[in-house]
């Protein structure tokens, strides 16, 4: 059984990370060997270490005793000396850790990783590499250097995107030979429909914020930033809620930490005097409580490339709304599965938000058959089998060429 060395960019609790969690329960399952070399911190780290081993990026040294000890060497300039040294020792145990995975294909999850792929290449340059890409221009531009991605992309023997709008860009945009390019989404569809019914049997979450159980609500899940759209989300909101004065209709996003962005949609809601219908939930383990209660999904993003949360809503029968040329979603949404709207169309998204909040019949003949839609293009069994497919054929490749 091939052994595969897995790259991550952190552990943080969003949708690639998600992604390789699932990868990795679903890899063990089966039985194949894994090991992650993991970039950053973050709450899933714990997760990943009970599926398998994990190393993590040697930390750069910042204090060698204690501050008072280490002033006192700097100034005898002994402690550059020790620092340089400390380094270097971290740096030489890292090199033998990864050597000693034994691993027989590295897998790049993102080309946020494409550093951590660059950093340890040279005791890798054996191994087939493939890169699972879940980014698109604007992701690629804030999250990589240039150098970076061209090494990676070099690199890679093959390149698994999670949607044609992802597949188009790497091969347009930097010349990927379509030819070795896949497009599929590997997510554990068992696992998300057991956490959804698990959610469903808990008392209503939304309760404890005073939403009424008779609410209308329509939800926002994902990472706080520019790119998610979260100030679109505010600005659909009043649209739509100023719309409804007699009906409780509610605004909920799910993944907004207390940060300077946080103040700033913080108080343009409160100008608005929107503060009681619509919530900013921080980050939590426990998303599913609050997703699996979404009447619609309202998917703001800028740029998506094929986003989790718009397949977990579309589990949970949950019809999504979305932006033309803002990534994947539009693929799976089509005309049946809610509706897709011009980029940056607030007005167009308030109004299909509008349809639906009217039509319970549409919300929920949409709603099943989005999931219908998941559920036969997403086999989690089929796109393992595929996956494990690839790493046949590049391992073998990669043997053939070293007889």
């Amino acid at each position: 059984m091939k052994k595969i060395l897995f790259i991550g960019h952190d552990a943080n609790r969003a949708g690639a990370q998600l992604v390789l969690l699932q990868m990795l329960r679903m890899l063990r399952q089966r039985g194949v060997p894994t090991h992650l070399l993991l970039c950053g911190d973050g709450p899933l780290e714990p997760e990943y270490r009970q599926l398998t081993g994990v190393t993590k990026l040697p930390q750069p040294v910042t204090r060698l005793f204690g501050w008072r000890i280490d002033k006192v060497l700097y100034l005898l300039r002994i402690g550059q000396w020790l620092h340089r040294r400390e380094e270097e020792k971290r740096r030489k145990a890292f090199e033998e850790e990864i050597k000693s995975v034994g691993a027989d294909l590295v897998l790049i999850n993102t080309v946020t990783c494409s550093k951590g792929y660059r950093d340890i290449a040279p005791w890798v340059s054996g191994l087939p590499a493939v890169l699972f890409a879940h980014e698109l221009e604007m992701a690629v531009r804030m999250y990589t250097q240039p150098d970076n991605l061209r090494f990676t992309l070099d690199r890679s023997r093959h390149l698994i995107a999670v949607s044609k709008a992802v597949a188009r860009y790497y091969s347009e945009a930097y010349g990927f030979d379509p030819g070795r390019i896949s497009t599929f989404q590997l997510i554990d569809i068992p696992n998300l429909l057991a956490k959804i019914e698990q959610a469903r049997a808990l008392p209503d979450v939304l309760a404890q914020h005073g939403v009424p159980a008779d609410a209308v609500v329509i939800g926002g899940c994902g990472n706080a930033e520019w790119r998610k759209g979260n100030d679109l989300f505010n600005v659909i909101a009043e649209q739509v809620i100023s719309r409804y004065p007699d009906r409780p209709v509610y605004f909920v996003w799910v993944g907004m930490p207390r940060s300077p962005l946080y103040e700033d949609l913080h108080l343009d809601l409160r100008k608005a005097g929107l503060t009681a219908q619509v919530l900013l939930i921080e980050p939590t383990p426990e998303v599913f409580r609050y997703t699996s209660r979404f009447d619609i999904f309202a998917l703001c993003s800028r740029e998506d490339p094929y986003p989790l949360v718009a397949l977990e809503a579309a589990l949970s029968e949950t019809p999504v709304v979305c932006f033309e040329k803002a990534g994947g979603a539009p693929e799976l949404v089509e005309e049946d599965g809610g509706f897709v709207v011009p980029y940056l169309d607030t007005v167009a998204m308030a109004d299909s938000i509008g349809k639906l909040i009217d039509d319970e019949t549409l919300r929920r003949t949409m709603g099943r058959q989005l999931r219908r839609k998941v559920l036969e293009r997403h086999s989690s069994e089929q796109s393992m089998d595929q996956f494990l497919s690839i790493v046949d054929q590049q391992t073998t490749t990669a043997s053939r060429y070293a007889t």
